[in-house]
């Protein structure tokens, strides 16, 4: 094995862990590393413990025996600001205060050398803001690593206002040196994950507050559907609602209330009953004291009969069900006999739109934003939306929405021809977009936001929303595949903007202009330009 290559001295201010896990990586990198803490002996013990991590990984085999003990080697406690004179990067993880970072850069400022790098690693915090208090400005940069800072690849760099380009240039050269991912962004509110996650979360609070389903149910969905790792609430759950809650509340009043980013009454009455999650035993589930949730069983359909053969009337734009196209084969691969039968100009005059004609007159169609109420014509007695999924072909899960007035017979029959394609049912409210679909939208919309107003490049983005909470796909790629199948987004978040006029829904303008020159998402730069 490669002896690893000797850095420059490090130092990291804050033995946390989230300081401590920093301060690990350093090591290993191969610099010198001084852990400094305001509380009395904390820097000691953290360094004993990171020392006792790298035994314990290399008496397991997971890395060689001599690097844990150089590394280990390498870690020290720092008694005062004054024992970091020398360091060449400062990377602070203490209280997120602003005017404890900054009364902290401003004393290590005082020791440093004039080409040192003071690095912050706030989440919320305005690295411009932290900055000007310096008489050196220019130094200071975001290097936003996402807990465990061992294991987890990303890191965001963040640029101030007042940033040199040499310093951000630098501290993506020691992410990268250090084994990480680096993307790149401006200091926005929220930056790049914080900021485009926000809708995974507010939209399935919403959902739950307008009755479209259960916490359990709506996590079950996006997960088994959506193809994401964890359902926001288990998610929320497992940060601290009181954590989540201060990140929502700190980018929408950065953002001066702007409604995309309104935290949600649902999420204030956890905190307000201490039901932080599973470090207080209950949040939006209860927790066992194998940290277990209890009560976070979704709510599933029972068997039912599907029916042998269904008639399938389309344009001649396709099956009218661009997305789910490939659950559609899973269901023909499983007996059930799907008729193709292509609408003709007196039907496309009667404004009859592409469906699955069901036993009990109601139609089955995938989700393009509407109401069910509002998705059937005058033929039909009801309709059945079909929300989407990430991967039809594989997906363990859907959902589906009646319309009020939908016969129980073509529910029932909808259920049961999807659950010919061997998945869960999950039946839920009205709601526009769905559950996965409209979630998806909202994502799209918030990265297409930020790359428009040069906050971070659209590669950047991906990567980062991939890296950081595991996506399954980045969100403008996502946007990509479901555009080239012929769904517009910008249509979805209308007709969601037509339901809830609050502002929360509107869709970004450069989707206009994108359209117009045939760009794809992924090639979208600041101010909407084509790529």
């Amino acid at each position: 094995m490669s002896a690893v290559q000797a850095g420059p001295p490090v130092a990291v201010v804050g033995a946390g862990t989230m300081g401590a896990g920093i301060a690990l990586v350093a090591a290993q990198a191969g610099h010198p590393v001084r852990l400094l803490d305001v509380r009395e002996g904390a820097a000691a013990t953290a360094v004993q413990t990171l020392q006792d991590k790298l035994a314990t990984l290399a008496a397991k085999g997971r890395i060689d025996a001599d690097e844990a003990a150089a590394a280990a080697a390498r870690l020290s406690a720092a008694g005062s600001v004054s024992d970091l004179t020398g360091c060449a990067v400062v990377i602070e993880a203490v209280a997120e205060r602003l005017d404890v970072k900054q009364a902290l850069f401003t004393d290590v400022e005082a020791v440093v050398g004039p080409d040192a790098v003071l690095a912050t690693n706030t989440s919320s915090l305005s690295v411009t803001a932290i900055a000007a208090a310096l008489a050196h400005p220019g130094r200071v940069v975001g290097l936003h690593f996402f807990n465990p800072a061992d294991r987890m690849r990303l890191v965001e760099v963040v640029r101030g206002d007042a940033t040199d380009p040499s310093v951000v240039e630098a501290a993506v050269d020691l992410a990268r040196a250090w084994g990480k991912t680096p993307v790149v962004c401006t200091s926005t509110p929220g930056f790049i994950v914080n900021r485009v996650a926000r809708p995974y979360y507010g939209e399935a609070q919403r959902m739950v507050e307008e009755g479209v389903g259960d916490p359990a149910t709506i996590d079950a969905i996006l997960r088994e559907a959506g193809g994401f790792p964890l359902g926001p609430f288990e998610l929320t759950d497992l940060v601290g609602q009181d954590v989540n809650l201060a990140v929502s509340r700190s980018v929408w009043e950065q953002t001066f209330g702007d409604p995309r980013y309104a935290p949600t009454v649902f999420q204030q009455r956890l905190v307000d009953a201490g039901r932080l999650g599973r470090k207080s035993g209950r949040g939006v589930f209860a927790y066992g004291p194998d940290g277990t949730a209890t009560d976070a069983t979704p709510a599933t359909e029972p068997p039912r009969a599907a029916p042998d053969r269904v008639v399938l009337r389309h344009d001649e734009d396709g099956d009218g069900f661009p997305v789910m196209s490939g659950f559609l084969r899973r269901v023909e691969a499983a007996g059930v006999t799907i008729e193709r039968v292509l609408l003709d100009e007196e039907d496309l005059v009667d404004d009859d739109v592409p469906g699955i004609e069901l036993p009990g007159g109601a139609m089955l169609r995938e989700d393009t934003g509407e109401l069910a109420s509002e998705s059937w014509t005058q033929d039909a007695a009801g309709a059945v939306l079909l929300d989407w999924a990430h991967d039809p072909d594989t997906c363990t899960r859907v959902s589906l929405s009646p319309s009020a007035d939908c016969p129980q017979e073509s529910l029932l029959a909808a259920v049961g021809l999807c659950q010919a394609a061997g998945v869960q049912v999950s039946v839920v409210g009205e709601s526009p977009g769905g559950v996965v679909a409209r979630t998806v939208c909202m994502l799209v919309n918030e990265a297409v936001e930020l790359v428009t107003r040069g906050e971070a490049t659209a590669e950047d983005v991906d990567v980062a929303m991939i890296l950081g909470t595991g996506y399954p796909s980045g969100p403008l790629q996502w946007g990509d595949r479901l555009e080239a199948a012929g769904v517009d987004v910008e249509t979805m978040l209308r007709e969601l903007n037509t339901t809830f006029p609050t502002g929360r829904y509107r869709p970004s303008p450069a989707f206009l202009r994108m359209s117009r020159a045939g760009a794809r998402l992924r090639d979208v730069q600041a101010g909407g330009r084509r790529g």
